[in-house]
């Protein structure tokens, strides 16, 4: 059997486990969808403890920081795959969404996140004056506003 060492092999792998790719980045992963009127988004945040979750909202910028401790120095460590310290995720929000009603919550390591959409943002009916009296149009029909 043929064993060809890579000195490089290690590098790469030790890498891609810190800062991942761009595909499958390492820390703090997140699905995001629409879900009705909210806009959902969830992040992968195993082992953090909820007291060290912090999420900020600036204008439409929302950071989230968490920590996950270090190894303690009296452990002998067989193997350390599972990044540590101070991670930081920010997601920039377009305007039509509601910043001042984001929900957040923390359940079996999963930081999720719903935004509703703003009301600005939602369709609405615009009434028309045809002199007499007003009519509403609702997709293309033209509905009696009294």
């Amino acid at each position: 059997m043929l064993v060809r060492n890579d000195p490089f092999r290690e590098l790469d792998r030790f890498t891609q486990q810190v800062l991942g790719t761009a595909a499958r980045p390492a820390v703090m992963p997140m699905d995001a969808w629409r879900e009705g009127d909210d806009f959902v988004v969830e992040f992968d945040l195993p082992g953090i403890e909820e007291q060290s979750l912090d999420l900020d909202v600036e204008r439409n910028v929302v950071t989230v920081r968490a920590q996950r401790p270090d190894v303690d120095p009296g452990r002998e460590m067989l193997a350390t795959e599972r990044p540590r310290g101070v991670f930081s995720r920010q997601l920039v929000l377009g305007d039509n969404l509601d910043t001042d009603r984001i929900q957040a919550s923390y359940r079996a390591g999963v930081l999720r996140l719903q935004i509703p959409v703003a009301e600005k943002a939602k369709p609405r009916k615009i009434t028309i004056d045809h002199g007499d009296r007003p009519q509403a149009i609702d997709q293309g029909q033209v509905i009696d506003a009294e």
